[in-house]
């Protein structure tokens, strides 16, 4: 559907000018709707996009080994916390941009316009249907010892659980985060594995009781054209955390404009286009994801799952800055 979205409403959209020409893109997305984008903007505009796609850490270190030499103009990954890292290091450049200032909340990109976000996801709980989940209302309860031997969660070193302890230390401070991050690994089923789908199917198959991942995993098995996927999708119940105080904790896709863009206004219409309202349809839809732009509708399956709810307003740019304390934390409170 989507692809006779873009090829039917491309003429009617206001969108960002450029000259014809290239923008290199590194980025480590690697969804077929964002082709599709790719090949809207080029539509729209003449401009070609070039695209090397391989991991957040990779596409850095390649950044900081090319230079000044790098052919890339815009960066564009998942987390806050890898935006963040990428503008610590120099590798992006502030841009100033009243399309991007005007569509994206201030709490949604960087303060000096290193980087934008265009998508956001929440990272919640997700328990068993059967399961007596009282008391299970907040992140800190999952610390609770009433909850031991019942939690699956990915590894220490996962950048989404970096960014939502970053998030805690902002709220609770360093002293409380520790002992909440010892009560979790006490109450851990199994040591860290697997990646947040694993995580949910270790619910599904009563490995475990209670699961933290992000929205989009489960809306993907919910929406998935295999039976049993939307078997363990409706094997799973979800709680929105900490919805009577600062709420729900969400995260970001995003991309900036790289630290030496040898096209570098290319790459500006290129971040604009990403935030028009097609291209935010698209980023919607294909990933389950919630916009960054107001108005904008959302993929059906997300207020199935998940309803209406209070998300964290905390600025996003905060998990990249805390992130070496996260981790530290967590390392040294034995969450492998």
């Amino acid at each position: 559907m989507f692809v006779r979205i873009v090829a039917f409403t491309l003429v009617a959209l206001s969108l960002p000018a450029a000259a014809d020409g290239e923008v290199n893109l590194y980025t480590a997305r690697h969804y077929d709707a964002d082709t599709r984008l790719y090949e809207a903007f080029h539509e729209a505009t003449g401009v070609t996009v070039n695209v090397i796609e391989d991991k957040a850490g990779a596409l850095m270190e390649r950044m900081r080994i090319e230079g000044d030499n790098s052919p890339v103009d815009v960066f564009m990954t998942a987390d806050a916390s890898n935006l963040m890292s990428a503008a610590l290091g120099g590798l992006l450049q502030g841009v100033s941009s009243a399309v991007l200032e005007s569509r994206i909340p201030a709490s949604l990109r960087h303060p000096d316009g290193e980087w934008f976000a265009f998508t956001r996801r929440a990272r919640v709980i997700m328990v068993s249907r059967d399961f007596d989940s009282a008391g299970l209302e907040r992140y800190e309860d999952l610390a609770d010892p009433r909850f031991d031997d019942t939690i699956c969660i990915r590894s220490s070193g996962n950048i989404y659980n970096q960014s939502l302890v970053a998030s805690l230390i902002v709220a609770n401070g360093d002293d409380d985060t520790a002992r909440w991050v010892r009560g979790l690994v006490a109450n851990m089923a199994r040591e860290p594995e697997s990646n947040d789908t694993g995580q949910i199917k270790a619910v599904a198959a009563g490995q475990c009781e209670i699961a933290v991942a992000n929205t989009y995993y489960l809306a993907r098995l919910a929406r998935s054209d295999d039976q049993a996927n939307r078997d363990i999708a409706d094997a799973i119940r979800v709680i929105m955390p900490n919805q009577d105080d600062r709420g729900v904790h969400v995260n970001i896709s995003g991309a900036g404009v790289a630290a030496h863009a040898p096209n570098r206004d290319n790459a500006i219409a290129f971040l604009e286009f990403l935030a028009s309202d097609l291209a935010q349809q698209v980023f919607a839809e294909s990933n389950n994801e919630w916009p960054v732009v107001d108005g904008i509708a959302h993929a059906v399956v997300l207020d199935d799952l998940y309803g209406d709810f209070v998300a964290d307003d905390i600025d996003v740019a905060v998990f990249g800055a805390n992130r070496a304390r996260a981790l530290g934390i967590m390392e040294e409170n034995g969450w492998k």
